[in-house]
């Protein structure tokens, strides 16, 4: 039964942990690796128009939730206008005025987007009624239906019925049909019109969506315009010059429907020009932006809230666990001795100043001078308490020396024995000291060289750059840890070292 309450307290603590992880990875784009970065695109919008000496109001349609894009920031320069946004169906404008205007006048967007493959655009609009059909002229009405009546022939759905009209209108050889009520002078958004007209004798709404390819560097920019059809469930996009269905990756939904880009009232002769730039941003960053974009509290009660002097603390401290996983390892499967529990743990934060290579060769040289001090300190049959605090004095005094030493010596590496916790060492002389005299100088060197190899793992571990950032992001992993030390508390099988030891006596069974 206890057994039972254990593991099910273990696959709690498991799936509460990755539960947290993955909101934050899978909602919130918080990365996995330290130094991650992302590219995000900045989109600036310039309208420009003439003042009529009088009031004037002007509205620009804006992004709203584009599809495969997070919408990051959004900026308006606007100086001496009044500002409002608004929602209107699928749509979202910024409707600006001013009183007076007069002369060239210039308004500007911005707006920062991030590259989401989740991000979906979810039209808010009523679904749309099914078209009636046009009245067509006589030489249009029999090329309609009888083009409209082989394309469906050719299909089996709107989306393939659209691909293949589309197929047929891009044809370069078309057939007569086509030929008839395709017009190959007519502008881009002239010849959407033209494909919306034929589909209309389908009864198949349509609409039109603009779209702003992105080209790094691009100044001079202006919005194409696609092919959207419904098919009773969701609006389907195609490109009208190949018939690829989709929105590319590298285009940005800026508006959709027959609403104007530019609306003026009191202004005329309006322009709009786009510009694009990609940049790289930290990833950490846009999900700190992603989730108060989301009403998001996760990361505001973080530990990414707190100041940069408790972060950098904490840092460490969040890594302890990793180092006492460490012991629990290498002591209960691998079989290592070491003096104490989390004495190794200690000192692998001290060899995070020190270094590995120097930790190991001051470590080593302060606990030998220890020893030979200590065995000096058992001719003189103190007490117990005594004892330890002259052997604390003594520890202190070999620390000033070997750094007065080893400054004159030029090695500057031999000032950070200073970190060293002193009275982990202390207490590590006086183990090592009671285990040499009652198991023999094997034991005890074994021991306290156990406890450097836990040491300098432990080190590797908790200075590992993925280790600190994951525990320090993610500080909910450590419950894995914490499932995983519990699970490790009721273990009693062999050791590695076991294995070794007995192996004779396993050989001898084997045989026999």
């Amino acid at each position: 039964m206890k057994d039972l309450h254990l593991k099910v307290l273990a696959l709690v603590l498991v799936a509460f942990a990755l539960g947290i992880c993955y909101y934050k990875v899978s909602r919130l784009g918080v990365p996995l690796a330290p130094d991650a970065s992302t590219e995000v695109w900045t989109v600036e919008a310039t309208l420009r128009f003439d003042g009529a000496d009088r009031s004037a109001k002007i509205a620009l349609e804006i992004p709203n939730e584009p599809a495969g894009f997070t919408l990051l920031d959004e900026s308006f320069i606007s100086s001496g206008f009044g500002l409002a946004t608004g929602e209107h169906g699928a749509n979202r404008n910024a409707r600006w005025a001013a009183r007076n205007l007069h002369g060239p006048q210039t308004l500007y967007y911005r707006v920062v987007l991030n590259e989401d493959a989740s991000a979906h655009r979810e039209p808010t609009e009523p679904v749309p009624e099914y078209p009636d059909i046009p009245e067509y002229t006589d030489p249009e009405r029999a090329s309609v239906f009888a083009l409209l009546d082989d394309v469906r022939a050719r299909s089996a759905d709107t989306g393939s019925f659209t691909q293949e009209l589309l197929r047929r209108f891009n044809d370069p050889t078309p057939d007569a049909e086509a030929k008839v009520l395709r017009d190959d002078s007519a502008k881009p958004l002239a010849q959407v019109k033209r494909l919306q007209y034929v589909l209309a004798g389908a009864r198949i709404p349509t609409r039109i969506a603009y779209v702003l390819p992105l080209v790094e560097g691009m100044r001079h920019g202006s919005l194409d315009p696609w092919l959207e059809v419904y098919n009773g469930e969701r609006w389907l996009a195609f490109n009208p010059r190949n018939g690829h269905a989709g929105f590319p990756r590298d285009v940005l939904v800026w508006h959709a429907g027959d609403t104007p880009l530019v609306q003026l009232e009191g202004a005329n002769n309006a322009s709009v020009e786009f510009s694009a730039a990609r940049s790289a941003r930290d990833v950490m960053g846009l999900a700190q932006q992603r989730a108060r974009l989301l009403n998001s509290d996760i990361l505001e009660y973080s530990l990414l809230s707190l100041p940069i002097a408790t972060q950098n603390v904490y840092k460490v401290l969040l890594t302890v666990p990793l180092g006492a996983l460490v012991v629990v390892v290498l002591r209960n499967f691998i079989g290592l001795r070491t003096f104490g529990t989390f004495m190794p743990v200690l000192i692998a934060l001290a060899f995070r100043e020190t270094e590995l290579i120097w930790g190991c060769i001051l470590f080593s040289v302060l606990v030998a001078l220890g020893l030979i001090v200590r065995f000096y300190l058992e001719r003189l049959k103190l007490l117990l308490v005594p004892r330890l605090a002259s052997m604390l004095t003594i520890v202190i005094l070999l620390m000033s020396g070997v750094s007065v030493i080893s400054h004159k010596l030029g090695m500057e590496h031999g000032l950070s024995i200073a970190l060293f916790p002193m009275v982990i060492l202390a207490m590590t002389i006086e183990r090592m000291s009671i285990v040499w005299d009652e198991n023999g100088p094997k034991d005890a060197l074994l021991s306290g060289f156990g406890s450097l190899v836990v040491a300098a793992v432990g080190f590797v571990v908790m200075t590992n750059e993925w280790m600190e950032y994951l525990a320090f992001v993610f500080p909910e992993l450590l419950l894995l840890v914490l499932a995983f030390t519990l699970l490790a508390g009721r273990y009693t099988g062999y050791r590695l070292s076991e294995l070794w030891r007995f192996r004779a006596a396993a050989k001898a069974i084997a045989e026999r």
